[in-house]
């Protein structure tokens, strides 16, 4: 199967938060992983603020992020799902940088697959409900 992850997925491949063992399950799967290169920047920004508020110290914050490169995930430009991105989030009223997983999806006829239940639930009963898979329905339905 063909997915896009998004950050709150691949965090949960570098700290141990609820649902890692599903995420982790993703990562050793044989399914085709895609991100966009936005979710290097967004993972960094978790690890900084897990940092800030004492939940992992400096080391273990930089030693993660030199893993993002080596994740098992084909990345993707994202200046190129940027413009539909924008159109998805106005329509929606939901910010972009979610969004920008979201267009990669449907760039690039894939499921985003998100531990990120608000944007899952948000997206439900739209036209892109069907796009999303929360990580644990990922799980779900691997068992």
């Amino acid at each position: 199967m063909r997915l896009v992850v998004d950050a709150s997925v691949a965090v949960k491949w570098l700290i141990e938060e609820g649902d890692s063992d599903a995420a982790r399950d993703l990562a050793a799967g044989d399914d085709d992983l895609h991100a966009p290169r936005l979710m290097a920047s967004e993972v960094a920004h978790t690890l900084w603020r897990k940092e800030r508020l004492g939940e992992i110290d400096r080391r273990a914050a930089r030693n993660m992020m030199m893993a993002v490169s080596a994740m098992p995930i084909r990345w993707s430009a994202d200046e190129t799902v940027c413009a539909d991105a924008v159109r998805i989030a106005l329509a929606l009223d939901r910010p972009v940088y979610d969004c920008v997983y979201l267009a990669l999806a449907h760039r690039i006829d894939a499921s985003m697959v998100t531990a990120d239940l608000k944007f899952a639930n948000a997206l439900a009963q739209t036209e892109h409900g069907d796009a999303v898979i929360t990580l644990s329905e990922y799980a779900g339905m691997r068992e």
